[in-house]
């Protein structure tokens, strides 16, 4: 956010602190997502954190506001890690249609936070699914697509104001078809090694521009404390810093560390690829999304931490979606790696816990070691560590965001409702009492 604001990109309306009493769920199964399970149990919210957690009965307190839970069960809130609400909002129209800038194969300068719409109907809808956090993406059109943005799940009249607070800016690319789909008769690319080709070169650009700055810093004395900056200005005043350039201040940042690359991409080989070319410019993939062959290539990925935003069951679509199986993502975790189950989906993000129970249901049945707390990592912490926001929420710990969720039953079953979801610690969602912030439905008397 620091760097938002030092481009004068801050929020243009204050975001109002909610007061919300102290809360103590008490009585039910509490799943913390760090492999420690209390049932019976209890979680404390306060000030937006969880301060405590622990077995058997809280301690004993009269300022704050104790929920019985008995009989169902806490997680952390979930978070997916590729969605389009807002750039695609229900419902569904041209008008709608503003998670791809298709007007040049690389568009890293343009960010999806521009397209999002807070009033789609979908935000609430994943709400009442537990979503408390979510990666907002391009589509997957371009060789880079654009800047992605991490949301805390909460009602904002702006999609600045719906950011997640300190999380990492993100960029979306994509290998294989799509590209190449959309601009084999545009100019090209029309294949793969053109992909490669294409995202090497705006790399090379994005490197030279980035030696322009630091150049234009050495002479301002910026780059060396000991050097005074009057020293290296010329007689005739100081430099003249470079053009800006908004589609290489992405990748720089992409090379810098400051922005997390999140790839679209099915098959091994291009994943294989698309490693080779961020070892040339010696970044890291945080993510590759989709990813269907990943159990292809599981200890490649495992041991180079990068993480794997796959489905549960979604594959034979297109032909490169065509080696999918159902046990990729148990796969990718028994070999050490970051399994992530995703949406992409305006549907399938309400019910993000089910997807996770059909891939964990699916590894126990090839033999695969797995826990039922393995199975919540994939769309608790797993996702967090993806999107750089791990140190604050994925895990009921204190001192973590108080983001969770009261489930009416095992939040792996198929007949499991979120009761209550907290965001912060605001009580966001209440089954039994339903609303929507979608103004689209408050006009048309839709309950969500």
């Amino acid at each position: 956010m620091q760097e938002l604001e030092a481009r004068g990109l801050r929020s243009v309306e204050p975001v109002p602190a909610v007061e919300f009493p102290p809360v103590v769920l008490v009585g039910g199964t509490v799943m913390t997502a760090t492999g420690d399970v209390h049932a019976p149990g209890w979680v404390v919210l306060a000030n937006g954190q969880i301060t405590d957690v622990g077995p058997g009965e809280p301690p004993k307190s009269n300022t704050h506001h104790v929920i019985d839970v008995t009989g169902r069960f806490v997680t952390p809130g979930l978070i997916d890690t590729h969605s389009h609400l807002g750039v695609y909002p229900s419902p569904g129209a041209g008008a709608h249609s503003d998670g791809n800038e298709m007007t040049a194969p690389t568009t890293p300068g343009v960010w999806a936070e521009h397209s999002a719409w807070p009033q789609d109907p979908g935000f609430v809808r994943a709400l009442a699914g537990g979503v408390t956090a979510l990666q907002l993406l391009p589509g997957s059109a371009n060789l880079v697509g654009g800047r992605g943005v991490i949301m805390q799940n909460v009602p904002a009249r702006g999609s600045r104001n719906m950011r997640f607070p300190g999380a990492p800016e993100t960029v979306k690319m994509a290998c294989g078809e799509n590209p190449k789909r959309v601009y084999g008769e545009r100019g090209g690319p029309a294949t793969r090694m053109g992909n490669l080709r294409g995202q090497r070169a705006i790399f090379l650009e994005a490197q030279a521009y980035a030696e322009e700055w630091s150049a234009y810093h050495d002479a301002l004395g910026e780059s060396d404390g000991a050097t005074s900056k009057r020293s290296k200005k010329s007689s005739s005043g100081p430099p003249e810093p470079p053009k800006r350039d908004l589609d290489k201040e992405t990748l720089v940042g992409v090379l810098e560390g400051r922005i997390l690359p999140q790839i679209h991409c099915y098959r091994a080989d291009d994943m294989l690829s698309f490693m080779q070319l961020a070892d040339e410019f010696d970044f890291s993939v945080r993510s590759f999304h989709h990813a269907l062959e990943a159990y292809k290539i599981r200890d490649v990925l495992a041991e180079r931490e990068v993480s794997v935003s796959t489905w549960a069951d979604w594959w034979g679509f297109k032909m490169e979606a065509y080696d999918g199986i159902l046990e990729n993502a148990a796969l990718v975790h028994d070999a050490g790696g970051r399994a992530i189950i995703h949406s992409d989906s305006a549907e399938g993000i309400q019910r993000l816990n089910q997807e996770a129970s059909k891939a964990y249901h699916a590894g126990v049945r090839a033999g695969i070691e797995l826990t039922e707390d393995d199975a919540l990592t994939w769309i608790t912490l797993n996702p967090a560590w993806a999107l750089g926001i791990d140190e604050v929420t994925g895990t009921l710990e204190p001192g973590k965001r108080a983001d969770v969720v009261v489930w009416s039953g095992h939040p792996l079953s198929v007949y499991s409702q979120a009761d209550l979801v907290f965001v912060e610690g605001v009580l966001r969602w209440d089954a039994e009492r339903p609303a929507t912030w979608s103004d689209f439905e408050i006009g048309q008397g839709v309950d969500p």
